[in-house]
């Protein structure tokens, strides 16, 4: 159970427990929907790195989602789950040689749309780890 009972704005768990400030949950909910979708990076890319993450953020909800899939990998996503996997350990005290092996392969736009989609997406496991966000069990 979460910490806090859910509001009744939101569309999902996590926007509910945000929903208790509607102005903070609806522009959330755009930054993530425009951090997630096919942009510089495809959605597929961001979904796996989302997932690398998600086993490390500490947040429930978000782990059961799924964990990464690597026969979905092609060249740029394992790079991109490999940063992802670096920043999990270093977090902002990544190496100039990480970012010169970026970009052999990432744009510039694209590296910035790859480290502001791994930050918002940790504060969002964050977010729901410090809540105690769980699993939504089949039939919720």
């Amino acid at each position: 159970m979460a910490r806090i009972k859910e509001s009744e704005y939101g569309k999902t768990p996590f926007q509910k427990l945000l929903g208790h400030n509607k102005k903070v949950m609806e522009a959330w909910t755009v930054l993530g929907e425009s951090l997630e979708g096919d942009e510089l990076l495809s959605s597929i890319l961001k979904e796996q790195v989302r997932r690398t993450l998600a086993q490390s953020n500490g947040c429930e909800y978000c782990k059961a989602k799924g964990k990464p899939d690597p026969h979905l990998y092609d060249e740029k996503t394992s790079l991109a789950v490999g940063f992802a996997e670096v920043f999990l350990k270093q977090k902002g005290d990544i190496s100039e040689e990480t970012f010169k092996i970026l970009k052999e392969e990432f744009s510039e736009g694209e590296i910035s749309e790859l480290c502001a989609f791994i930050c918002f997406t940790t504060a969002q496991q964050y977010y729901g780890a410090m809540m105690k966000l769980e699993e939504v069990q089949s039939g919720e």
